[in-house]
């Protein structure tokens, strides 16, 4: 839970889109809701930030003490979070810059606001900086989407799936194609590991909602498609157990076993694609008449007196 002076903070932020007074007047700040590492629940904080180029940079100084907030672990367990800037609210995928990136980038940062040189004075460990990133694919941005139906909202989904498979094993082949330190075995950096594992979490949702949602109200109307949805709800077992062996071999922020990584990667890839094929298939004409969002139900006649 966010301390009562956080609240307010939160609490003025919303009320005053975005401006706040205060230690906060006049300074650039964002609200960001990350997903609990153990918990699991949503966790909001108001936080500084400093654009670079189109990115926005947060800062784990924790006040420059000796542990890194608990906000940047929770989006180390769970990168796809919520950020809120004005009046603006988007997903966003938080990556945390490693190696020469973050020394520029922190350069960068304090040029801005000094402050945080201080606090990377009074602390022995390297500040954290995390670079937010809209978590749409590249096909969306500057380009407006109907959807209108629940065939659109699917058909909207399995475009975000296939555009950040694409994407984390670009950077991965990328990665191993790159040169390395003479001798060493090839490490994956923690941008594909954030995005894979953003993907991971949004596949999993995904997959979870169309099990106990879309899928049996599917059947309901149109049961001689039994059959099809049992196969459906097979393959995401098959996807989902790749997919939680993916997420093992990320459950640490280095990845002991790259090699390995690629193969389940390549693996989940050729499932989930023809799995997503099927499914468009055989749904995107059932759902074309659905539409979306959900019509609420007309209201009943008054209760009698």
């Amino acid at each position: 839970m966010p301390t009562s002076f956080h609240q307010n903070v939160i609490d003025e932020f919303r009320a005053n889109e975005g401006k706040v007074g205060g230690p906060f007047e006049g300074g650039d700040l964002l609200l960001l809701t990350t997903t609990g590492a153990r918990s699991g629940a949503s966790r909001t904080t108001p936080l500084g930030y400093v654009r670079h180029g189109d990115a926005l940079l947060v800062v784990g100084s924790n006040l420059g003490g000796p542990r890194h907030p608990d906000w940047y672990y929770n989006l180390l367990a769970h990168p796809l979070v919520r950020v809120e800037v004005g009046t603006a609210s988007f997903e966003a995928l938080a990556v945390p810059a490693e190696g020469e990136r973050r020394e520029e980038l922190f350069a960068h940062v304090v040029r801005e606001a000094p402050g945080y040189g201080d606090y990377q004075a009074g602390t022995g460990r390297p500040l954290p900086v995390v670079v937010l990133e809209r978590a749409e694919p590249e096909e969306w941005v500057g380009r407006p989407r109907e959807v209108r139906t629940l065939a659109d909202k699917l058909l909207e989904v399995h475009t975000w799936l296939r555009g950040q498979l694409r994407q984390v094993r670009a950077e991965v082949e990328a990665h191993f194609a790159a040169p390395g330190a003479a001798g060493a075995p090839p490490s994956l950096g923690l941008q594909i590991r954030q995005r894979c594992l953003a993907f991971c979490q949004v596949l999993e949702f995904h997959h979870d909602s169309e099990d106990g949602h879309l899928f049996p109200g599917t059947a309901r109307h149109h049961p001689q498609l039994a059959d099809v949805f049992d196969r459906l709800s097979e393959e995401h077992r098959t996807v989902a157990r790749v997919q939680g062996e993916l997420a093992a071999l990320l459950a640490g922020v280095a990845v002991a076993e790259p090699g390995r990584f690629r193969r389940e990667l390549a693996a989940m890839s050729a499932e989930l694609n023809a799995h997503l094929d099927y499914e468009e298939e055989v749904l995107l004409p059932l759902l074309a008449d659905v539409p979306w969002p959900p019509v609420a139900p007309p209201a009943g006649p008054p209760a009698a007196p």
